[in-house]
Formats: structure tokens, C-alpha cells, sequence
């Protein structure tokens, strides 16, 4: 399934040009991941109790149309590439106006860290399950590990 869930932008998301703030866009997608998890049982509390977290090793946002303050968003979240057992993936995320119009896309790469350890892990099966209900990208890659190249 691709993970939709829809947003009010606020006042505090915009610069002095009223331009949505280029940081904003990213937090939006932030969300949308943390709820997202979190509707699939595991909210922030539930990964500290698995001590594990994700980690980012890249954002990137293209930007394609203006959204205005206080307007109604939508941002869907789907697989864009996953290694075997979703150690790395990668979101993207559609950051769709109230017009339905495709408004900027944020793509995020990541992988799971051990909180304890402080060392880049696999993730628990409970996590391997929930990354299986979402929906793959058509562009979708394996992300091979360093010992399956």
C-alpha cells in the first residue's frame, strides 16, 4: 500500500516571501514516516523499547509548485529501494497542493542504527513486516550491503 496521510501547512512553515520553508518540506516527510510506523505499532517509545532507530544519510527535494499557508497537503510515502532485509532503504515521499497537484518530492535514504551499540544493524522482524505492506516505487532498486557486492 502506498501511505497516505494529509497535513495543514502553518505560519511558522513559511519564509518572509511566503514561500514554504525549504526545511519544512523535509519536516512534513518526517512526519509522515514517524506516523506511519507508529499506525503500524511501533511509535517512538516502541523503538526505544527495540533499541533501534533510523538513521539519514541523505535528503534531497525538488520543488515544483508553491503551497500557501494554512493550505491542506497530502504526502504519500512509498519504497523506493530496500536491501534485503530493509537494513537501507529509501522513502519517497509526494508532496501533493489542494489542488492534487504535485508540489515537491523528498526522497530520503537511511538505515537502521542499534541505539546501544551505536552501530548500523539489521532491523527487528517486526520491522521486516511492516516495510512489506508499503508499496514499492516503479523505479524500486535492491541496495546491495558491502559484503553482497
Amino acid at each position: 500500500m502506498t501511505y497516505k496521510h494529509s497535513l495543514t501547512t502553518k505560519w511558522a512553515d513559511f519564509d518572509p516571501n511566503r514561500h514554504m520553508r525549504h526545511s519544512a518540506y523535509t519536516d512534513f516527510a518526517a512526519e509522515v514516516r514517524v506516523r506511519f510506523f507508529a499506525q503500524h505499532g511501533l511509535s517512538m517509545d516502541g523503538f526505544l523499547k527495540l533499541n533501534i532507530g533510523p538513521i539519514l544519510f541523505k535528503e534531497e527535494t525538488t520543488y515544483f509548485k508553491e503551497i500557501n499557508i494554512g493550505e491542506d497537503i497530502e504526502i504519500d510515502m512509498t519504497l523506493e529501494g530496500a536491501s534485503e532485509n530493509f537494513e537501507r532503504w529509501r522513502f519517497t515521499h509526494l508532496i501533493y497542493n489542494s489542488k492534487g497537484e504535485v508540489a515537491a518530492e523528498v526522497k530520503v535514504y537511511g538505515a537502521w542504527i542499534n541505539l546501544i551499540q551505536r552501530k548500523l544493524t539489521k532491523p527487528p522482524e517486526v520491522l521486516i513486516n511492516i516495510f512489506n505492506e508499503l508499496s514499492k516505487t516503479a523505479n524500486f532498486v535492491k541496495i546491495p550491503l558491502k559484503d553482497e557486492k
